[in-house]
């Protein structure tokens, strides 16, 4: 948007909308939609589409979203943002028409981005001390194929009942946290999975699922998983079993944004060109990689090449539930690739316990079911 790179610090001074939480529901063209907006004390702030994309937004942009919500008139929103922002009305008019398309095109735009960003000036997704999303273990049981040492069983003594992981959702919520990972362990053994993506989906929240895939090539399960809200979901790939690949082909197709991840270890390090190449022939443009122990460094590099020589894009800010294929000791290689836990992201355990991320279990901030998410964030 021009108006977004036209505004500069001597409009710093121009007072930011009221702090609080926005709510619309329409339809366009009968497609029915609904959106979030949440603006913060700078004036920042962030839009949920359908509770399934987060868009963080700039003062500017914040306020565009506020009129398309509150339904004004294009030309009085204009006028208002001529005023507040002393630039000519045509100019914010076609800004803010522009806008409007681009919400527009995410509306009608299948398997989105959990966290999308279009042509809006932003700040960096994990620059803001924000907590963005809460990755929810909700369980550390593993299937019975798997080692037990594989998932820190032995740190919880008990799991959360279906009420209390509710009870946290909301309070995630309330705290203005728009996104919730389920993971693990492996998350789809929880039988009460479907009540809790249905929860918080009614809340207003973007809901992930980490999984090692194996159900999800039941098809029956996967379509009631997507009836209840699911928005995307990590896959963490066994290359030799034949069920991880079956749930990736049938993922694929859905209106579901998946990534695929691939540890890399000693066993599979010749093969992973293949697997990629497999991988993306599947039809998935999302991968991400991590590396079993650090002598793995180099050829982690070669395959982030291999990677991006397929058009398949990398994510490295997906946590990674534990499995056989973990723990992961390294999860990406790329310094610029920004740190965000403990700000952007906090991890919960299945007893409610809040760690700064997966595996900094000597960092535990509180405990989400019986402290407030305030007195979390001090720490």
């Amino acid at each position: 948007m021009n108006i977004l790179n036209r505004i500069t610090d001597r409009f710093s001074k121009v007072q930011p909308l009221p702090v609080g939480t926005h709510y619309m529901q329409a339809a366009e063209d009968e497609k029915p939609y609904r959106l979030h907006l949440r603006l913060n004390k700078d004036g920042s702030g962030l839009l949920i589409l359908n509770a399934s994309t987060v868009l963080q937004l700039n003062p500017t942009a914040a306020e565009y979203a506020f009129h398309f919500i509150k339904g004004t008139a294009p030309e009085e929103a204009a006028k208002q943002i001529s005023s507040r922002y002393r630039i000519h009305k045509k100019i914010a008019l076609d800004d803010f028409n522009n806008f409007t398309d681009q919400i527009h095109t995410l509306i009608s735009t299948p398997d989105l981005d959990p966290a999308s960003f279009l042509n809006f000036e932003r700040v960096q997704p994990h620059s803001a001390d924000t907590t963005l999303r809460l990755d929810c273990a909700i369980t550390y049981r593993l299937p019975e194929h798997t080692h037990a040492e594989y998932a820190p069983v032995k740190r919880v003594d008990r799991e959360l009942t279906t009420a209390e992981w509710q009870t946290i959702i909301d309070k995630a919520w309330q705290a203005g946290i728009p996104h919730i990972i389920f993971t693990g362990g492996e998350a789809t053994l929880r039988e009460d999975l479907p009540q809790l993506i249905a929860h918080a989906e009614k809340n207003g929240q973007v809901c992930g699922l980490l999984t090692d895939g194996l159900k999800l090539a039941d098809k029956t399960y996967l379509e009631t998983l997507l009836q209840t809200g699911l928005d995307h979901v990590m896959v963490v790939l066994q290359p030799n079993e034949p069920l991880s690949w079956k749930a990736i082909e049938i993922i694929v197709p859905q209106d579901l944004f998946i990534t695929v991840h691939l540890t890399l270890h000693k066993e599979n390090v010749n093969a992973a060109a293949d697997i990629l190449q497999k991988i993306a022939n599947l039809g998935v443009e999302n991968i991400s990689l991590s590396a079993a122990d650090d002598d793995l460094v180099d050829e982690m590099l070669e395959l982030q090449s291999v990677a991006q020589g397929l058009a398949l894009n990398l994510r490295w800010d997906m946590p990674v539930p534990y499995s056989a294929s973990q723990p992961v000791e390294i999860e990406t290689v790329d310094e610029e690739v920004p740190a965000g836990a403990g700000r952007t992201w906090m991890y919960v355990e299945p007893d409610g316990d809040v760690l700064p991320a997966q595996g900094e279990a000597d960092k535990i901030l509180g405990n989400l079911l019986t402290d407030s998410w305030e007195a979390i964030r001090k720490l």
